[in-house]
C-alpha cells in the first residue's frame, strides 16, 4: 500500500492506494498550533476505523506548503509506519522526468499536479487547482513546467468579504438560481460563482494564446466539483489529483531505487 499526504493551508488530505485503486482517502484540518500527537492519534484512527494495519504501508510520499506542519506529520508518520516519507522538494524534483520552474519556489503541490498531468497524458496541459488558493500550474508535453498562476480561492475570496465588510458574512459555496442576487446570500454567491467561472475561463484562454497551442484542461481540488458551470469546460474533474501527483512519484522513485 501506498499512502500520499498533501499537507494544504486547509486541509491535510491522506490517500491510501492499493489494488489499482484509492481505497481511503482522508481530510483532517490543518491547524499548526497543534501538537504532531494530535496528528498521530488522528492517522492512527483512521486506519483503525478502516481496518488497515501500519504495516500495510510500504511507501509515504508527502507533499507540503505549510512549514509548521511539515516536520510534526513527518514525525507522527514515522512513528506510526516505522519509515521515513519521500518528501517532495528539490532535491526529489532532480531524480523526476519533469523540469521544475524555480524549484524554490514553487508549491510542492503545484509539482505533484504537474506530474500527474504529466506521466497520464504527456501532452501541454493546464491544471486548475481549486483550494484555498486557485491556481493555473501550465506543464508541456515535454514534461517542463511553463509557468503559474495564482489568485484567491472561491473560499478565500468569501471570508475575505466577511471578514472585511460589515454587513457581509460567509455564506455557501452554491450556484444560484440567477446572477441577478436577490439577497445577501444570492448576491455574494451570484459575484463568487459567476465571477469564477469568467475568471477561469479568461486565464486558460489567455494561456492558450500565449502558447499558440491547445491545451488539456485538468480541475482538481477540494472545490473543483462546486464549480459545475465548469464541468463541461474542462477535459477532467480529477478532485484527487494532486495524490496521483504523489503516487506517480513515489512509483518512478522507487522504480528509480530499485
Amino acid at each position: 500500500m501506498l499512502l500520499a499526504i498533501d499537507i494544504g493551508n486547509s486541509d491535510i488530505t491522506l490517500g491510501a492506494w492499493k489494488d489499482g485503486e484509492w481505497k481511503y482517502v482522508w481530510r483532517i484540518q490543518s491547524k499548526p498550533e497543534l501538537p504532531e500527537l494530535y496528528y498521530g492519534i488522528k492517522i492512527r484512527d483512521h486506519f483503525f476505523e478502516s481496518g488497515i494495519e501500519s504495516g500495510d504501508v510500504r511507501t509515504l510520499v508527502l507533499s507540503s506548503v505549510v512549514p509548521a506542519l511539515t516536520e510534526k506529520i513527518k514525525s507522527a508518520v514515522r512513528t506510526l509506519f516505522e519509515k521515513d516519507p519521500l518528501v517532495l522538494g528539490p532535491k526529489l524534483y532532480e531524480l523526476l522526468p519533469i523540469k521544475v520552474l524555480n524549484p524554490y519556489e514553487i508549491g510542492s503541490d503545484l509539482v505533484a499536479n504537474a506530474a500527474a498531468a504529466y506521466f497520464e497524458h504527456k501532452k501541454t496541459c493546464i491544471v486548475v487547482d481549486f483550494g484555498t488558493a486557485l491556481t493555473f500550474t501550465t506543464i508541456s508535453g515535454e514534461g517542463k513546467i511553463l509557468g503559474v498562476s495564482i489568485t484567491p480561492g472561491l473560499r478565500t475570496a468569501i471570508r475575505s468579504l466577511s471578514q472585511n465588510t460589515a454587513k457581509l458574512f460567509d455564506v455557501p459555496l452554491e450556484v444560484p438560481p440567477s446572477s441577478l442576487g436577490t439577497n445577501t446570500v444570492t448576491a455574494i454567491q451570484s459575484g463568487i460563482m459567476f465571477g469564477y467561472d469568467g475568471l477561469v475561463r479568461s486565464i486558460v484562454k489567455n494561456i492558450r494564446q500565449e502558447l499558440n497551442t491547445e491545451c488539456l484542461t485538468i480541475a482538481t481540488g477540494g472545490l473543483s466539483t462546486k464549480m459545475v458551470s465548469l464541468h463541461d469546460f474542462f477535459y477532467a474533474v480529477e478532485p484527487n489529483l494532486t495524490l496521483n501527483g504523489l503516487r506517480k512519484i513515489g512509483e518512478w522513485i522507487n522504480g528509480k531505487q530499485g
